[in-house]
């Protein structure tokens, strides 16, 4: 009994010890970055929108294959078919619209560029820079507009012009912009002169990269049509063997599954590679993205 009531005491006097440390230091503990898994998520979640309503549109399209692909197991009970459905929802629009990223990311670029030119004529005036990229606020082209005013807005702030800058940079996510931020943010920390020279000859070297980037877009035109062919005749073959269940009978059984699993990977690894085939190859960024999370810096 005695070895009990000193156990009992040993236990309570430890507790005791444990709450008053917990009292004193806290639990909390200072923000830590997420780990890769979690972004790797969080990406594949909110995909590559740059507004709510693009991210809104991502996250419904992704339930929508997920009630798709449980809809096509519970009515077929094929496994293989409701992933392959899973994967169809958001690959066939991936797929179709293989060109549409890059023609946008090149009227983009030639509205920065066009941006560009406008602040070197404001600078060569003799206004100063953060004054110079308030007074384009208003003219932005339309498809920067959102981050000019933004980048505009966090000067006005108080927000110290490097931040400002990076983020905007960011927002935009295109090397040859960064081309344009780097200079800025010297400028912005030694307020050396000679800065319109430097923003026209950027603006000059941006006009030439459209005009190449189209160009090349234009020739990659033939492997785009080959992707949209093969995948809207690999629709309409599906829908045949849907409408004939004959046709499916052989892939009800296992053997049939693992079949229809390896054609449909050797498919869905022909259709990525020619759609990269469509598409330039990215080019890393000069400036390193700023954090997005909170409290790590």
């Amino acid at each position: 009994m005695i070895a009990y009531v000193a156990m009992l005491a040993a236990v309570l006097s430890l507790t005791g010890v444990v709450v008053g440390l917990v009292g004193v230091i806290g639990t909390s503990r200072p923000p830590r970055p997420p780990s890769a898994l979690r972004r790797r998520i969080t990406a594949w979640w909110t995909g590559t929108g740059r507004t709510p309503a693009q991210r809104r549109s991502r996250q419904a399209m992704l339930i929508v294959a997920f009630v798709s692909a449980a809809g096509t197991w519970l009515v077929t009970g094929w496994p293989i078919g409701a992933i392959l459905v899973g994967i169809a929802v958001p690959g066939i629009p991936w797929l179709f619209l293989s060109g549409v990223a890059e023609r946008r990311a090149i009227d983009r670029l030639a509205a920065v560029e066009s941006w560009t030119r406008r602040i070197a004529d404001i600078v060569v005036n003799g206004l100063g820079l953060q004054a110079a990229i308030v007074a384009t606020a208003s003219t932005a082209p339309a498809l920067i507009e959102d981050e000019v005013k933004g980048l505009a807005a966090g000067l006005q702030a108080g927000q110290s012009a490097e931040d400002a800058l990076r983020r905007f940079a960011d927002e935009i996510n295109d090397y040859a912009c960064d081309q344009v931020v780097a200079p800025l943010i010297l400028h912005a920390h030694d307020r050396g002169e000679g800065l319109a020279t430097v923003l026209s000859d950027i603006s000059r070297s941006l006009g030439a990269e459209v005009e190449m980037r189209r160009t090349i877009n234009a020739k990659r035109a033939g492997p785009r049509f080959a992707v949209r062919f093969m995948t809207g005749m690999t629709v309409v073959v599906i829908l045949l063997g849907v409408l004939n269940p004959q046709y499916l009978v052989p892939y009800q059984s296992l053997a049939g599954q693992i079949v229809l699993a390896v054609l449909s990977a050797i498919y869905i690894a022909l259709m990525v590679w020619v759609r990269r085939l469509s598409l330039p190859v990215p080019r890393a960024r000069i400036l390193a993205p700023l954090p997005t999370y909170p409290g790590w810096m």
